[in-house]
């Protein structure tokens, strides 16, 4: 027996490698000499570098860079055996670093993930896999631009000011210091959105809310990516404000795609690929999947279906543990989820479900298991 485990983290609680192995204690007690892979995931957000790290081994190395209000905060970043980095914005411009008191849309800066770039072209990197999600900023990724040597200058020629805010004023973008070695590094970014970087469906009408912004400052800072937009197209001549996930990440997509060449792939396949989940699921008997909620949205580019896609093709049954189970959530067996387990083992607070999610997570498996043998002896009687 071969079981699979590929689950995402469950946020607030447990990080992926940590689920994964929670569950794997929980079918071992049932099943001792069961054959377990662990192949923890991640969508591309938070959790990423340290999803692909234990799945497929590297090296997390860590960095004092400018967080995104300016101030050092200490950031990782992985680094893989065949030269590939891979790093997830939001561990130097993420959201986390913000305290709620202090969030404003308009300042925060991404420069950060931009050292985190320089880093692993200081270390010979040729491919870098940049996550997007988590992000506190909305700065149409200028931040990292200015890292890499990118200047953005005002009518007078002077730079301006970090944060999104300040682009209203952007007269000329400067990139005759862009650092070179990017010409000959691929550049992948794992993003599930397919927003613009500008308009109602832009990066600061749907995501400044939620990083401080008010309604009339996602006004402000809509018009200031539209100049970025503007400006930038007359340098390269081409727009690409509207290609599908630039809006990510307060809009940093839009600087990788436009002056990093990125491509734009499903993160929970790109760490599927990173972890090598479709190795792992061949020849398996089960892969247990799952994240801290299902719901209907989980059917767009969550791990759990991104899972169910890999073992579909290889004809491996598929059951999803969640935190909880959402409304719709029984949609997801369209996309090849066989069945959905919650943790709670009844009406339970939200700090109680976080606190003991890995206890939980360890007897529903468990309890899976003993299902799952349940049904082998049923078959073997059958066949009698």
């Amino acid at each position: 027996m071969k079981i699979v485990i590929a689950p995402d983290s469950f946020k607030e609680s447990l990080s992926a490698p940590d689920v994964a192995q929670a569950i794997a204690r929980g079918w071992l007690a049932v099943y001792p000499d069961a054959e377990i892979a662990l192949c923890p995931m991640a969508d591309g957000g938070e959790g990423t570098v340290d999803a692909v790290l234990a799945a497929s081994g590297g090296e997390r190395r860590e960095l004092l860079v400018k967080g995104p209000l300016n101030t050092p905060v200490k950031a990782h970043w992985g680094w893989l055996g065949d030269a590939t980095a891979v790093i997830e914005m939001a561990a130097a411009s993420g959201l986390h670093w913000v305290p709620s008191g202090q969030r404003d849309a308009r300042l925060t800066c991404s420069y950060g993930t931009g050292q985190l770039i320089l880093a692993a072209l200081d270390a010979g990197a040729t491919r870098i896999i940049l996550g997007l999600g988590g992000s506190a900023t909305n700065d149409g990724g200028s931040g990292l631009l200015r890292a890499l040597g990118v200047r953005f200058l005002d009518a007078g020629g002077n730079q301006l000011r970090a944060g999104g805010a300040a682009l209203a004023a952007l007269q000329r973008i400067d990139l005759s210091g862009l650092d070179k070695r990017l010409q000959h590094v691929q550049v992948e970014v794992a993003a599930d959105v397919d927003n613009p970087l500008c308009g109602p469906k832009g990066a600061s009408a749907v995501f400044g809310p939620q990083k401080g912004a008010s309604a009339a400052q996602v006004i402000e800072l809509d018009a200031a990516l539209a100049r970025l937009a503007e400006v930038a197209g007359e340098a390269l001549g081409e727009d690409f404000s509207t290609f599908p996930g630039v809006g990510a990440a307060g809009g940093l997509g839009f600087a990788a795609k436009a002056f990093l060449g990125a491509r734009f792939r499903p993160g929970v396949e790109l760490v599927a690929e990173l972890s090598g989940l479709a190795d792992a699921v061949r020849g398996a008997t089960l892969v247990i999947t799952g994240e801290g909620r299902l719901d209907a949205q989980s059917l767009h580019g969550k791990t759990p279906v991104g899972v169910a896609r890999v073992a579909q093709a290889h004809g491996v049954p598929v059951i999803a543990l969640a935190g909880s189970l959402g409304e719709g959530y029984q949609q997801v067996r369209e996309a090849g989820i066989e069945a959905c387990f919650s943790l709670a083992p009844g009406p339970i607070t939200l700090e109680y479900a976080c606190a003991h999610a890995g206890q939980e997570l360890e007897a529903r498996a468990a309890d899976l298991a003993r299902l799952w043998r349940i049904a082998q002896r049923a078959d073997r009687r059958d066949s009698l």
